[in-house]
């Protein structure tokens, strides 16, 4: 039986906490124990790859493990052009579940290594070249997950979303956020993985543009879904986050 909404939504916000919590705990980690900044990437994304693998293996069942406010609006936008789209309702459950999930995870993380609960960033991530990073980022992720839908092969996506998000670390110019709810989670630590929250606003812009390029590039390689294999929020085919 499929859990109810408020399970489905509890599932989110718990994913994303806990996601946020590995991305910025890792961070304050790695730049305590060292002082070069490519030591301190790699530790952040290693730690991000592992325990964003484990949460989609884990919460997939329940809700899907979107633990993204993009992929929650790509499922819903698919499953409206295919007539199978689930009531407004839900995706509203998801993404509010997402976002404070996301703001406690960063709380969370400032606690555990005794940094002040609520401090905004200061590190500056406005430019061009970031947001395209950001806009590449997003429409490959959403490009793996539905294609991995597509192709009947969501078993795959613990492993395959986590490794992506884990090469997009280094080859995208914004170390590949990916995620609005994990950029707004992440305005709220001034450490390694934060964002200045004059910088949001548009890289929350450039992933719904990667979004939508993402869905395009899944109707363009891959063709409108068969009604009985519609994009739905099915276990395991989804991400997160993206750091």
């Amino acid at each position: 039986m499929t859990p109810s909404l408020a399970r489905r939504a509890l599932a989110e916000g718990v994913g994303t906490a806990a996601l946020v919590t590995v991305v910025v705990g890792s961070g304050i980690q790695a730049a305590e124990l060292s002082r070069d900044v490519g030591v301190q990437l790699l530790a952040n994304s290693l730690a991000t790859v592992f325990g964003l693998g484990v949460l989609i293996a884990l919460l997939g069942p329940v809700s899907g493990a979107h633990f993204n406010p993009v992929v929650t609006l790509a499922v819903w936008f698919s499953g409206r052009t295919s007539g199978d789209a689930p009531a407004a309702r839900e995706p509203a459950a998801y993404i509010s579940a997402q976002i404070v999930g996301a703001v406690a995870g960063s709380v969370l993380a400032d606690a555990m290594f005794a940094e002040p609960l609520v401090k905004w960033s200061t590190h500056d991530r406005s430019a061009g070249h970031l947001w395209l990073g950001e806009t590449v980022a997003t429409a490959g992720l959403v490009l793996l997950i539905f294609g991995l839908t597509r192709t009947g092969r969501t078993h795959l996506a613990p492993a395959a979303v986590a490794l992506f998000i884990g090469s997009a670390y280094w080859f995208t110019s914004s170390t590949s956020f990916a995620n609005p709810a994990v950029t707004i989670g992440r305005a709220f630590t001034d450490t390694f993985a934060g964002i200045a929250p004059a910088s949001v606003p548009a890289f929350v812009v450039a992933q719904l543009v990667g979004g939508a390029i993402g869905l395009a590039l899944v109707a363009v390689l891959f063709g409108r879904p068969h009604p009985d294999t519609a994009d739905t929020p099915a276990p395991h085919a989804a991400e997160a986050v993206a750091p």
